[in-house]
Parts: C-alpha cells; structure tokens; sequence
C-alpha cells in the first residue's frame, strides 16, 4: 500500500498560488556573499537536484510552477523525518514562523527543511543511507519517511517565506545539502524537553 507524506489531490485544492514559472527567481546578477555564483544560479542547481527525486521530471515542474508544490518520492535521492511543529516550536521556544526560522538555521550545521502550514509539520531532509533508531513510541509524532512508497509535497525552492501551503524554513544552499541525523535528533530531543515530555522508551 502506498504511503504519502500528502496527496496530489490535497495539493491541488489546498496549494495557494506558486511563482510564476518552474525555474529559480532572477536576482538581477547580483553575486552573493558565498562564493561567486549567484542565487539563481544555486537555486537553479537546487532545482535540477530535487527534481531527481521526481517520478516525471516535467510534471514535477508543472506541479512547482501551477501549485507552489510538487510531489517527489522518498527514493534513492533523499529522505526525510517528519516533526510535529509543536516540537520544532519547543525547541525555538517561540510559535512566530520567522523567528523559528532564524533559530532553525542557528541550530543547524546546513541542511534543508520545510514547513507544511496547514498540517503543522516540519520535514528534515536527510540523506537516504542514515539509520534512524527512533521509534513513534519514543517520540510520538516523529517519523523517518524512507523509500518510494513514501511522497513529499516539496515547495518550490524559491518559496522562503512563511504563507501559502508549504515553504521552505531552512533554504537548502547548495545542491544535496541535507540535515544531518544527530542534529535532527537533537532537534527532536530539546523539542520534548521543552514541553517537559522527555524520550518515551
């Protein structure tokens, strides 16, 4: 049986309007302070990334540029552990978006995570070879999505702004930059701790 992270028909009717084409907004050439590419030019390897993901690379696109959204699988290209936002929100010790943002990218050594808004769920993603030894008993809620019987609703990578349907909380830079496991567990861990739920055993 298949297993979804969210389903095309929900995208459809729930996705606010997305950008206005599939390919990476233009910042006008202006270079960035990383390196000497310029956003577009990283947001546009981001794209070709994701889309590796894609069971139909152009669909995939469609589905970015009708919907904000597109769906890819959880296959040989990444993977990812879904946190209830209540944990995130714990562990930022605040529910206002931005500044969970900014705290995401304190705690984080890189990586890439997203928001679904109106399901109030974080998605790490993470590479597909780490072991997760977590169990939904531990941390109720928390679940490693892994394999292609799993699929992401995965916001266009343009989208950094908290509205809309989903967003990007924690951009990805570069292509492949994932979130490491033991800070995703750490993540997880002060998040309980927060809440004064502790690890369930």
């Amino acid at each position: 049986m298949t297993q979804v992270g969210t389903s095309r028909e929900n995208i459809a009717a729930q996705a606010n309007s997305g950008p206005t084409d599939a390919g990476p907004h233009e910042d006008g050439g202006a270079l960035e302070a990383r390196g000497l590419t310029t956003l577009g030019e990283r947001q546009l390897g981001v794209t070709h990334w994701l889309l590796t993901a894609a069971e139909d690379r152009a669909r995939a696109r469609a589905e970015w540029k009708e919907q904000g959204i597109a769906l890819l699988t959880c296959g040989a290209t990444l993977s990812a552990v879904r946190i209830p936002a209540h944990l995130v929100w714990g562990a930022a010790r605040t529910e206002e978006l931005e500044k969970v943002d900014a705290f995401l990218r304190r705690f984080f050594d890189g990586g890439a995570m997203f928001m679904d808004i109106h399901a109030h769920h974080y998605y790490a993603l993470v590479p597909v070879t780490s072991e997760w030894r977590w169990t939904n008993r531990k941390a109720p809620g928390v679940e490693r999505l892994r394999g292609r019987t799993y699929y992401l609703g995965v916001p266009h990578i343009a989208l950094t702004e908290p509205k809309g349907r989903s967003y990007w909380s924690l951009p990805m830079d570069t292509a492949g930059d994932l979130c490491y496991l033991d800070e995703v567990e750490s993540l997880v861990i002060t998040g309980l701790a927060a809440r004064g739920e502790g690890v369930g055993r």
